[in-house]
């Protein structure tokens, strides 16, 4: 952890103070992957991190804002995911290999950040403009790239010019994210992990060229 860190009232927290909010924080994460968030108690939080609710409350408003803490984290990290598309060649075989690629890391973060995912979701849909903000800067981070992409391609002539970047890179994120949350009812459907992948990234290779990849 990084910068420091206060307490609700300001006061700057010490080290024993900054692992015992971490401790509460990695509690809370731990909770939300197996209870509905709305089920998720302060005494609870406190209780699994063997403390008491008024030290839970010396750090966090409510279990809300710590949960928003947690999403602001793994915003953080998402920022990364612009890595998986910036300055990759959509040409040829690196076509198929960044598609391959980008599928492959956004499943993935989708996976490790599940819980919190499902939060950030429920809150964004019900109008919570905070939850809002967090999860369209992690869409952002690929969609932005994306459409960087595709106007090189139309640069070069090869992508149509009526082609919209911005519309097709959001639709093909818009996509992944749905997809991304949706990984465990693929299996309802008999359709296997490594079945997913491969038919996701030829959408998205065809998304962005308008050409089927060359393997």
């Amino acid at each position: 952890m990084t910068g420091q860190v206060r307490t609700v009232d300001g006061r700057v927290a010490g080290r024993r103070g900054q692992a015992t909010r971490q401790k509460l924080l990695d509690c809370l994460s731990e909770m939300l992957s197996s209870s509905p968030y709305r089920d998720v108690k302060v005494i609870d939080v406190a209780r699994k991190a063997g403390t008491s609710p008024a030290t839970f409350y010396q750090y966090f408003p409510d279990v809300e804002g710590a949960v928003l803490e947690i999403a602001e984290e793994m915003a953080k990290e998402g920022a990364t995911l612009t890595e998986l598309v910036a300055g990759r060649s959509w040409v040829g075989k690196s076509g198929w290999q960044a598609a391959e690629e980008l599928v492959d890391g956004f499943l993935g973060f989708w996976r490790k950040h599940d819980a919190i995912l499902r939060v950030v979701d429920l809150g964004a849909a019900e109008g919570d403009k905070r939850f809002y903000k967090i999860r369209m800067k992690i869409l952002n981070a690929v969609t932005n790239s994306l459409t960087d992409s595709v106007k090189e391609l139309q640069s070069k002539g090869k992508v149509d010019k009526d082609v919209s970047p911005a519309a097709v890179a959001g639709s093909l994120v818009a996509m992944l994210a749905a997809v991304a949350s949706h990984q465990k009812g693929f299996q309802s459907w008999g359709v296997k992990q490594a079945e997913l992948k491969p038919n996701l990234a030829l959408l998205v290779h065809l998304g962005i060229t308008g050409k089927k990849p060359t393997k």
